[in-house]
């Protein structure tokens, strides 16, 4: 049973949805009623969705940075649940290395998959919410977007893209569509944990307040209540949900 009944059969799409946040964010959507697709480049993990994922409507093997792929994977959409009243715009990636070691072609490469696929996304939703007027366009960001961190000079250019897309949208798309980014910090995602050793996650954990990384639900969660009739006023914010990460400098020095 869903929290949000205006979620019910709602017809929402998901990029990145074979794991992490996505995985997560799809199986919220699906336990709210809604009639979720799922787009992804991996066809290893996308074979298992259907079973893992009771009520998923389909899957798309797409590469969103593609301006060919995206609209044909939009076409199939329209096939598959008549259209889309969400997006989740989720699909990136992400590569740790230090500035003079980014090679061209990997920054292109990010910037294509966190940036551009977004904006390809988005261009086909928002074309058919234009023309229903009305609909609610997600895009996941990253506190990455908001300050800088070393090791990531591509993602974190992206994600501000990301945030300034989002912003621009909701000015553009108003009164009739929403656009938000979502912001994590930290997250316990597979992506997560390849670029991380343990002990680096340890380390992590002890500078953020609440000492742990978000769970991809919580994310999710934040997905569902930002896309329903309860966060009707909510547009062109970039809302972090990252355990106090970016409150200011924490120092572990206070009430135990």
């Amino acid at each position: 049973m869903g929290i949000y009944k205006d979620l019910e059969r709602k017809r929402v799409v998901i990029t990145g949805g074979a794991d992490g946040i996505g995985f997560a964010t799809a199986q919220r959507f699906i336990d709210e009623g809604s009639h979720v697709v799922i787009f992804d480049l991996d066809k290893e993990k996308s074979k298992t969705l259907a079973a893992k994922l009771p009520g998923l409507k389909g899957t798309v093997i797409v590469d969103v940075s593609d301006p060919v792929q995206v609209p044909a994977a939009f076409r199939k959409v329209d096939e598959l649940i008549g259209g889309i009243d969400i997006l989740i715009s989720n699909a990136g990636i992400s590569i740790r290395k230090n500035f003079p070691e980014i090679e061209y072609e990997q920054w292109a490469k990010v910037l294509r998959v966190n940036l551009d696929g977004m904006f390809l996304c988005a261009k086909e939703a928002v074309t058919r919410m234009k023309r229903q007027q009305s609909g609610v366009v997600l895009f996941t960001g990253s506190t990455n977007g908001v300050e800088g961190h070393p090791y990531y000079a591509d993602y974190n250019s992206s994600k501000a893209g990301v945030i300034m897309l989002a912003k621009t949208l909701a000015l553009e798309c108003a009164p009739w569509m929403r656009a938000n980014a979502i912001c994590p910090g930290y997250v316990a995602t597979p992506m997560q944990k390849a670029e991380y050793t343990p002990e680096m996650l340890k380390k992590v954990n002890e500078g953020i307040p609440m000492k742990r990384h978000a769970e991809p639900r919580e994310i999710a969660a934040l997905f569902a209540f930002l896309a329903s009739a309860e966060a009707s006023y909510i547009t062109g914010d970039a809302i972090a949900i990252d355990g106090g990460e970016t409150a200011g400098l924490y120092t572990a020095v206070g009430n135990d």
